[in-house]
Parts: C-alpha cells; structure tokens; sequence
C-alpha cells in the first residue's frame, strides 16, 4: 500500500504566487495520488509564517475549495527555518514522508517522484541539489560556493548546492524532532540525523513572482547563524590569533630594547599609529565574534518556543 506524503511549504507574504504554487503542486499530487504512488491522504501543508498581507486569507479559501490543501498559522513571524520546523513537526504524526520546499517555484516540483522513488528505495532522507546556479547573480553565485567550502572547511557535515528541499521519511523527521537548538540551521541538522540518503538532481528555476524574501542582510545573517552555530573554530582562530599577535609584541619589544640599548632609537608615529588602529580593530573583531557566541548560549538557556500555532486546517 502506498504511504502518505505531505509537501510542506513555508510562506511568508506569498499572495502574488499562492495561487499558482497551490495548483502546480495540486496537479503533481494528485496525479501521485491516481497513480497508486502515494496514499489518498496525502496533503499540502501551507505554513503562515505571520504574513502582512493576505497570504492567510488565501490559504484558508484553498482550504476550502481543495481538500488537499491544510494550513498552519504561526502566531507571529518566526523566520523561515522555524516556520519549515513547524510543518515538519505537525506532518510528522500524519505522513509517512514529508517534502519541504519553498512556495517561490523555484524548486522543480517535477522531481517529488525522484524523492519518493528513493524514498521508496529505502532512504530516509532524500536530499535536492541544484545542478548548477545560472540563474543566480555572478555575486550571489560566487558568495554561495564560498560559503559551502568555508562551512566544509570548519568541518561542518553539509551538502553542498542544497537548500531546504529535501524529503524526511518519519523516522528522519522524529530524529530531527530530537535537535532541541533555538537557533536553527537546519541544513546543517539533517545531515547529524544520519540515516541512509540519497541527492537529487534539479535545476532551480526563476522566481514565479514576487520578490525574494532574503535579501543580502538576511542572507549575511543566515550564513553567520550556520557558521556560529557548528562550529568553534572561529573562536580557535581567535586563540591562535591571540598567540601570534603576542608572540609578534613580544618581538617587537626586544627589538625596541636592542635599538634603545644601542642608542639608535628612532620615532616610529606612524607605525605606532598602525598598530594601535592595526590592534584595535583586531580586538573588536574577536569581541565581536564571541559576543556571537555568547549571544547564542543566551538565546538557548531561556529556552523560549521556537514558534506557536494559532490556528491548523486539516
């Protein structure tokens, strides 16, 4: 008998684009559900992540109109990654397997049989990797490849060209279930989960319509939260930093008692002024990334919900 699949999506101001997303992906369930692929109860999981405009409104008349489509309210604006983990959890107890993607239709929604085939083939988790990223600017191109290296090179477990669109069996989504993080990077928390996987292949579309709702800031701020939250190492290049900076004063000073010993001394301003601004910027940078840190072990001690549910169509 075929299992239950949920198509979770995330949407946040999406009303330009809802109704077309809501019918593309309508025909590929339902053509999986006639199929025999899926199981009748299959459903599309549309989660408000506390829209401005009348994303909700439009949700709830889908609701209405196509018994495939359920909705989730977020009580307030939570960001993307808990919004997703809000579908995610509340599919759990009623699928099978769950597909996250955004409500854009830049992910190629023709390849959900690929997913479900691997699924079907025994993996747990499925992952969707682009094959190349000719629709992204030469300087969103360029930062994306070098923020998946540096992330690799910190020895953070991530799959490179993949976003958030990826198939969970249950047992995955239970796993992850388990990650009690506040700060969530979720593209770094799947791959922890472990069980078998596999990648497929896609090539990421334009945008349907509407604007994208990460801009460079949120996109900086995304990138760090990933970085600070897998990995010290940061904090290690500061340690080291730290001793080569001493070590190099400590050299500096001999040679200053040398010259002064010898009588040779020589005002040096503007390389005194270097180093102090040289210094000073140094030590603000490692205040700052610390303070990330601390700011992180702040946010997890008091342990606030990382979203609440208003409202769930089903």
């Amino acid at each position: 008998m075929a299992d239950t699949l949920y198509l979770v999506v995330p949407c946040y101001n999406e009303e330009q684009v809802l109704p077309e997303t809501s019918k593309r992906l309508t025909q590929k369930l339902q053509t999986m559900i006639d199929s025999g692929t899926v199981h009748a109860q299959s459903r599309i999981l549309l989660v408000n992540d506390g829209s401005r405009d009348r994303t909700w409104e439009m949700i709830c008349e889908l609701h209405a109109q196509n018994p495939l489509i359920s909705g989730l309210k977020l009580s307030r604006n939570k960001g993307h990654q808990n919004a997703l983990l809000a579908g995610l959890m509340t599919a759990m107890p009623l699928c099978d397997m769950a597909i996250s993607l955004d409500a854009d239709l830049q992910d190629d929604v023709d390849v959900i049989d690929g997913f479900v085939a691997e699924y079907y083939n025994g993996c747990d988790v499925v992952y969707g990797v682009r094959n190349k990223r000719d629709t992204d600017t030469v300087f969103k191109r360029t930062t994306a490849v070098g923020f998946y290296k540096f992330m690799k090179a910190l020895g953070v477990d991530i799959v490179e060209n993949h976003a958030d669109y990826r198939l969970m069996s249950k047992r995955a989504l239970q796993g992850l279930s388990e990650f009690t993080e506040v700060n969530l990077f979720l593209r770094g928390i799947v791959p922890l989960i472990g069980y078998k996987s596999a990648v497929v292949k896609y090539d990421r579309h334009e945008r349907f319509a509407g604007e994208s709702k990460y801009p460079l800031k949120k996109m900086l701020a995304f990138a760090f939260d990933g970085i600070t939250s897998f990995s010290v190492k940061p904090i290690r290049i500061i340690t080291t930093l730290g001793f080569v900076i001493f070590a190099i004063s400590m050299l500096a000073l001999v040679y200053a008692l040398i010259v002064w010993l010898m009588g040779k001394t020589v005002a040096g301003w503007t390389t005194l002024v270097g180093s102090i601004w040289m210094i000073g910027g140094i030590q603000l940078l490692c205040l700052g990334v610390i303070g990330e840190y601390i700011g992180k072990i702040y946010g997890e001690v008091k342990r606030r919900p990382r979203y609440i549910i208003e409202d769930f169509l089903q």
